[in-house]
């Protein structure tokens, strides 16, 4: 049968008011044992091992990820291989994180005794403070919910959001607390977008040799067009014998140029140029030379070594095909 649209649209709203309601019932919950949990897992010398069954497992999944992601080592073991072999896996340097929002769990209680054997520290995320899985825990997380989002109050839906959410503020917490930077975070992303825009230096992006377009400053304007045109950065740079920057000449200033009537073929690229100019370093993050651009309204830089001599030219193509754009 059919479901009118409006009743549709009505029941989808009301799933976000209790998922967000549910979210913020969280806020006054965070104290003494959100505290000690960051604790035991800031000191913790091994690894986070989060575990869980069913949704609980699937949110537990998602959390030691993005634990790991942000600066606090963490992985996911399932109780019920942990109960066949895998709970070789948790040493005594570790932290576990145990969730179930009944607190009854059979497969995490049958690996508690061999958690409190090993002497681990055991944190717990419960819907229930007075489930013998919260009894154990060295700090029990509240994660109850007053009614679920789903009709029949059954699948959980709200509390594996309240679950998700409280899980993301261990992992900002401590990534806060540890001074996590975003270079840091670039580091464990090597093959995104964001390690791209953070890891990358001019020097592994721009061209180089032959490929880098100079002129002296006595030749004609002509003569550096020539030179532009056949480097295809749409600009030159311009410099001394030693070849340090003494300037640049771009496809905006040959506009300039032309609309004072300038003869291109007589007059010196020296007259022409915009001197001083802007540069960056080979050792500059490519992010910093986008944002230099950006700023300054340009489409490419000269790169320059520490005696400012021209070793390099970057311009916003670079920038794109490198995956900084």
């Amino acid at each position: 049968m059919k479901i009118p649209t409006a009743q549709l649209l009505d029941l989808a709203r009301e799933v976000i008011d209790l998922e967000a309601a549910a979210v913020r019932a969280l806020t006054p919950r965070i104290g003494e044992a959100f505290r000690r949990a960051c604790e035991l897992m800031y000191h913790c010398r091994g690894r986070v091992v989060v575990t869980g069954m069913g949704k609980s497992g699937h949110i537990g999944g998602k959390i030691a990820a993005t634990l790991a992601s942000t600066g606090t080592p963490a992985f996911f073991v399932h109780p019920g291989e942990a109960s066949h072999g895998d709970l070789g896996m948790i040493t005594d340097q570790d932290v576990v994180l145990a969730i179930s929002n009944s607190g009854e769990t059979e497969e995490l209680l049958t690996i508690l005794p061999l958690i409190k054997r090993l002497g681990v520290p055991l944190v717990t995320m419960t819907g229930n403070p007075g489930s013998r899985l919260a009894r154990q825990a060295d700090a029990n997380l509240d994660i109850s919910v007053e009614k679920e989002a789903c009709p029949l109050n059954l699948a959980p839906t709200a509390s594996t959001t309240a679950t998700l959410v409280l899980g993301d503020a261990l992992a900002v917490s401590l990534l806060q607390a540890r001074g996590f930077t975003a270079e840091d975070f670039a580091r464990s992303h090597p093959g995104g977008k964001l390690g791209r825009r953070l890891l990358l230096s001019v020097g592994d992006v721009m061209h180089a040799g032959e490929g880098v377009p100079r002129v002296a400053p006595t030749v004609t304007v002509r003569e550096a067009l020539e030179e532009m045109g056949a480097k295809g950065l749409g600009f030159t740079s311009v410099v001394d014998g030693d070849g340090r920057l003494l300037g640049i000449f771009t496809d905006g200033d040959l506009r300039r140029s032309l609309d004072r009537g300038v003869d291109i073929r007589r007059t010196a690229i020296a007259d022409e140029m915009t001197a001083p100019c802007q540069s960056t370093r080979p050792e500059a993050l490519a992010v910093d030379a986008l944002n230099q651009m950006e700023a300054r309204k340009i489409n490419a830089l000269p790169v320059v070594d520490a005696a400012g001599r021209v070793i390099g030219a970057l311009n916003m193509h670079d920038l794109l095909r490198a995956g900084v754009i």
